[in-house]
């Protein structure tokens, strides 16, 4: 197996398809098939599953698939190795992380680590709760932040703080005013703006509206957590939030936070999520230390 029918098929499986691979690597089409053909042949075994919209790996594709995994871990360990023998501190940090994240890795994280390692760069995208995990799962990410994320095999979580979810309103709302904690069903009748179902916030919500027989008023449903705030200033009514995703306003006394004290909300938590058995490069294990110890999501007091 040589490295580049390696490369090509990894690129496939990430991609889905033939010409979503070849488009990722800049070469032809028939070029990325060629390369999977003669690994096919070196394997002795068909590696994809043709689909009408694509590919999908077979079992011996996902065993080849893994292999290709750690051999491009420890391509990118041996330079990161290398890098630090030279005495050079540079590199480039992929973290995917949920909207919810942003302020906070903003100002409290990327702000301090930027200056204090000004070699290390960062990539930062944004997705959903399943999105960031499978970008960490992937290799596409080194570092993914994730609120409320389910356990899976093969990811660990280098940092977790409960982070139990809150109604943010006004602050002379009468909710706020009247009391600290709540359970959502105390804010059935306000006007609420709420992620799309695919989110993870969402889905918990949905849960518990399931299990106690209601629905909220829904009134703005938006992927954007800043959209979602300035509904709220804007006195249009309640979003459901984790405090840290709305620190600046609620320590200016903009916006008030009352918990939720239902238990699926309650227990929820903000993780900092990585590939179990992986080591990390140098520089994505700084920054992972920088943002455990720094970032409100984790507990750190400004």
């Amino acid at each position: 197996m040589t490295d580049r029918r390696l490369r090509y098929f990894l690129a496939v499986i990430r991609a889905g398809s033939i010409r979503g691979a070849a488009e990722a690597l800049h070469v032809a089409a028939s070029a990325v098939s060629r390369q999977i053909a003669e690994l096919e042949l070196d394997c002795g075994s068909p590696l994809l599953e043709r689909l009408p919209r694509g590919v999908v790996p077979t079992e011996a594709g996902r065993i080849v698939a893994a292999h290709a995994e750690r051999q491009e871990d420890d391509a990118a360990l041996l330079e990161d190795r290398l890098r630090r023998l030279r005495g050079a501190e540079d590199g480039t940090v992929r973290l995917c992380c949920g909207g919810g994240f942003l302020t906070d890795l903003l100002d409290n994280g990327l702000a301090g680590f930027t200056a204090a390692h000004p070699g290390i760069a960062c990539k930062v995208t944004l997705g959903t709760t399943e999105g960031i995990l499978d970008a960490v799962a992937e290799g596409d990410a080194d570092l993914g932040l994730a609120y409320n994320p389910a356990s899976r095999p093969g990811l660990r979580s280098a940092a977790m703080v409960r982070q139990p979810l809150a109604a943010i309103l006004l602050p002379d709302h009468s909710l706020a005013r009247a009391r600290r904690s709540a359970r959502l069903k105390a804010f059935v009748a306000l006007p609420a703006a709420l992620l799309p179902p695919g989110h993870g916030v969402r889905q918990m919500l949905s849960r518990v509206e399931a299990d106690g027989g209601f629905r909220l008023t829904m009134r703005l449903e938006t992927g954007s957590f800043e959209l979602q705030r300035r509904f709220v200033l804007a006195g249009m009514g309640v979003a459901f939030l984790p405090e840290f995703a709305a620190a600046p306003e609620l320590r200016e006394g903009r916006l008030a936070a009352i918990r939720l004290v239902d238990p699926f909300l309650s227990h929820a938590a903000a993780h900092l999520v990585v590939k179990a058995g992986r080591t990390l490069p140098e520089a994505a294990e700084r920054m992972a230390a920088w943002l455990g110890a720094r970032l409100l999501a984790f507990g750190a007091a400004h």
